[in-house]
């Protein structure tokens, strides 16, 4: 398996990836336009067309037996820029009766845009037949050995927003205790509105005072700050990596989102560069490797796993199967990652 930024010919195995995503993963709508121009937009990023804190970079994890495409990852540059980004902030509001003796703390949601010009890590998906061989940790981890290598095209914090509590039915019990009453559509066609960059909606039709949680039902309630079960692997990654939850949710199905610092995440800062030696002698890549490899070009950007680490001279030994599949030769950088 390797992750490569995506190109135009993976349009029809991207609508594909997009059918599976399901209801509630808002930024892979199965829509054939909206795809493609997906697809121009991270060529364009991955070309160094656009500006950086314009850019979208979009990876695909490839099998290199078959060509088919096992899942998706991507990451947003600065969001907020073109359209509004828009989250609830959970927050706390006291009152108190000096003649009754009585103090209470309520606790609200604010509508807010404080995440706008943070990056954001996104789009991560991985079709069930090959959630295995750890290529979820491939998905998730190659994005920050990206922003590792080009950490002078990203603002200092990082967000990611995790998918929350959907039913088999696609209705969220959050959306029906509180956006339904100002939106007039189904989850559903406002799930597909966002995904479609269309969100200049929620701005004018939500409310601007802070909303009291105690008079949303307990069903609402208890979706703040929840997960998709789906979502919880990719969520205790993030977790590992040091992003945390600082009381942002999603606007539609209250879903988690999680922070943190770029420099402070895990991955970024643990990750190193080293200098490639191809050899025919190379041992055979381990059953369970724990290197993850990456190129340092931005437009053949290649990340895969090794089955070795670097040497005491900060060389690694790539067998000649594992130089191909990262395109590189002897004497080329990778940056690497003990997983």
């Amino acid at each position: 398996m390797r992750l490569r930024p995506i190109s135009h010919h993976d349009i029809d195995e991207l609508k594909s990836l997009a059918q599976e995503t399901g209801v509630g993963f808002t930024s892979l709508p199965n829509d054939h336009d909206f795809l493609v121009a997906k697809i121009d937009k991270a060529v364009a990023a991955f070309e160094g067309h656009v500006p950086a804190c314009e850019r979208l970079y979009f990876f695909v994890l490839e099998d290199e037996q078959s060509g088919e495409l096992a899942g998706c990852c991507a990451i947003e540059a600065e969001v907020g820029r073109e359209t509004p980004f828009y989250h609830y902030r959970v927050g706390k509001l006291a009152h108190s009766s000096v003649q009754l003796d009585l103090h209470r703390t309520i606790d609200t949601l604010f509508l807010s845009s404080d995440h706008t010009g943070d990056a954001e890590v996104a789009s991560l998906f991985l079709r069930p037949a090959y959630r295995r061989d750890r290529n979820g940790t491939l998905l998730s981890k190659a994005r920050w050995l990206f922003m590792a290598e080009f950490r002078d095209g990203f603002p200092d914090k990082v967000l990611a927003e995790m998918r929350g509590v959907i039913d088999a039915d696609g209705i969220s019990p959050f959306w029906q205790c509180l956006g339904s009453h100002f939106f007039p559509m189904e989850f559903k066609q406002a799930d597909q509105l966002t995904g479609l960059g269309q969100k200049s909606f929620i701005g004018e039709l939500m409310p601007k005072y802070p909303i009291y949680t105690p008079f949303l039902p307990e069903a609402a309630r208890a979706c703040i700050g929840q997960v998709h079960e789906q979502t919880r692997p990719a969520l205790e990654m993030l977790k590992k990596e040091g992003l945390r939850w600082e009381g942002y949710i999603d606007i539609f199905d209250g879903g988690p989102t999680v922070e943190a610092y770029i420099d402070d995440v895990g991955a970024i800062r643990h990750s190193q560069r080293v200098q490639v030696e191809v050899s025919g002698d190379a041992l055979a890549q381990a059953e369970r490797p724990s290197w993850l490899a990456a190129t340092t070009g931005m437009a053949d950007f290649r990340c895969s796993f090794i089955g070795r680490g670097p040497d005491a001279d900060g060389v690694v030994h790539l067998s000649e199967a594992e130089a191909r599949r990262l395109n590189v030769t002897s004497g080329d950088t990778l940056r690497l990652l003990q997983t």
